[in-house]
């Protein structure tokens, strides 16, 4: 991942192959955000805006030569839109063009950046922002460095430095410095550093989802949440394998794993400090790849769903990171893992399952999969006694219907709800509040078990969510449903890449720490 410092340096001086710099909109134009470029630079830059193509608005980058006052290559112009009523920016507004810039800067060995950062809100919004949008998935690419090495070292050797390839054969930015005056303050190089385990998360949230179906399989999702695991302190990785999970009474995962020869898992990844102050659990959907079973689902846009298992690998990376941060709070992952196939053992329509607990499922549409995995995990969570818990799941493409495919949807006990909701806000994550209205459980009855697995179209995400509550009952809980921000099918924007976005692990993680926030602000008994 790319390597970041804060730095006190001018931006005049600082030497690296790119600066950053800000812009913004005003009434008599575009201005940019410096009070440490020179004065006649500044002028000519906002005289000169028009014929750049320079707005100041969101998500523009335009990168012009730097000339003879700056140290740097090249100057790169990224836009923060409009000032905010007080005269400021908000820490997203930050998060978003510093991404956006350093998505720019694919290629480039180094770059400074120099965006407001003076206090340790900013610092912190503009290092995420920036190794955000430092990020591009290259496993697969054999342009360049790969190609070569194909050429000379046969096809193993291609796939192996394959890794060092990134879109148009070229990597992310390798260093950033974030120039700061704070540069030396003890809460800004904690910020930043936590910005880099946020990051680091995310990016291998991303990973995961972007990982070709054929190479990431249930068992295969298991062996990567043990790698990462590895060497984390307090953190132990426990997985339930097909057969396990059929004699230990997991019906939903067996059932919705049995179309496909590659098993399902249940993956428990428990990060347990020496006294955690707070119990949270984290269950996530992991459905490595949904052809939605024999109700099949069509053949256009179905290689998205590879991106079925977001859920789960936003719960390993949140459970990893928290273990990295030193976390008071215990955190515990449940990954639902299974691939919906429709091979010739296939749950069918009609069927009835038994889920982990006792409770019976009608199944009425195999592609409503999802919420069955999700099922065993939630009952086993509940078990295990944690004080809270989340799931977390691209679980129903009503959720694109209603709330388009940048902004989740939360759901669950109301003050859960709100707390999700809130730390949604805090990290910079879309996500809004909807509810589980009592009259839409008659949507999911079922005439021969205690509930359906799918109900009418109208209020799907709802049914899917009362579905879910079936198995929490009154323990406090939350479900996030995350189909459409989980996998952006149209261009990058701000920090989002195409592919996986990682949506959900700051949101998840920002939960955790307002847990402990909480549970050290209480009087000590």
């Amino acid at each position: 991942m790319t390597d970041v410092t804060l730095s006190s340096k001018n931006p005049t001086a600082v030497k690296a192959e790119a600066l950053v710099v800000a812009t913004a909109q005003t009434s008599d134009g575009v201005a940019v955000v410096s009070d440490q470029l020179p004065t006649d630079l500044l002028t000519q830059l906002e005289t000169l805006a028009p014929q750049l193509g320079v707005t100041g608005a969101r998500d523009e980058v335009r990168k012009i030569p730097a000339g003879d006052k700056l140290a740097a290559d090249v100057l790169v112009l990224t836009g923060l839109g409009e000032r905010t009523e007080d005269g400021t920016f908000t820490a997203e507004t930050l998060r978003r063009a510093a991404g956006a810039a350093t998505r720019e800067l694919a290629g480039l060995a180094s770059a400074a950046i120099a965006l407001p950062a003076s206090d340790d809100a900013e610092i912190t919004a503009v290092t995420e922002g920036a190794l955000l949008g430092a990020y591009a998935f290259n496993r697969y690419r054999t342009a360049g460095k790969a190609a070569k090495a194909g050429a000379t070292g046969g096809a193993k050797d291609a796939k192996a430095t394959g890794k060092d390839t990134a879109k148009n054969g070229k990597d992310p930015v390798a260093t950033i410095e974030i120039l700061t005056p704070l540069h030396k303050n003890a809460k800004a190089k904690l910020a930043a550093e936590r910005a880099e385990i946020l990051a680091a998360a995310v990016h291998a949230t991303r990973d995961l989802v972007n990982t070709a179906p054929n190479e990431l399989y249930p068992a295969t999702f298991a062996d990567a949440a043990k790698a990462a695991a590895k060497d984390v302190k307090h953190l132990k990785v426990t997985v339930l394998d097909d057969k396990q999970l059929a004699s230990g009474g997991y019906g939903g995962l067996t059932a919705v794993g049995q179309g496909s020869s590659r098993g399902p898992r249940l993956v428990k990844v428990a990060y347990t400090p020496a006294k955690p102050t707070a119990k949270v659990a984290l269950v996530g959907k992991g459905i490595t790849f949904d052809s939605g079973g024999i109700s099949i689902k069509p053949a256009a846009g179905m290689e998205a769903m590879k991106s079925d298992m977001a859920g789960a690998a936003a719960v390993l990376s949140t459970v990893v990171a928290a273990a990295k941060l030193n976390l008071p709070v215990a955190v515990t992952g449940y990954l639902c893992l299974a691939e919906n196939m429709p091979g010739g053992n296939a749950q069918r329509p009609a069927d009835v399952i038994t889920i982990y607990g006792g409770k019976t499922v009608e199944v009425l549409n195999t592609d409503a999969e999802g919420r069955i995995v999700m099922a065993d995990g939630l009952v086993s969570a509940v078990e295990d006694g944690h004080d809270v818990v989340l799931d977390i799941a691209t679980l129903t493409g009503a959720q694109m219907v209603a709330l388009g495919n940048r902004t989740s949807a939360v759901m669950g006990t109301d003050e859960v709800r709100d707390e999700v909701k809130a730390a949604a806000d805090a990290s910079g994550e879309l996500f809004w509040p909807m509810p589980l209205p009592e009259e839409l459980k008659a949507n999911i009855k079922s005439k021969v078990a205690d509930v359906a697995n799918s109900g009418p179209r109208w209020g799907g995400m709802l049914n899917a969510g009362l579905f879910l509550q079936t198995f929490v009952g009154d323990h406090p809980w939350a479900h996030l449903d995350i189909a459409g921000p989980a996998f952006n099918e149209g261009g990058a924007h701000g920090y989002t890449s195409g592919g996986g976005t990682g949506v959900g692990v700051r949101t998840l993680l920002s939960f955790v720490e307002g847990r402990a926030a909480a549970a050290a602000a209480l009087p000590a008994k």
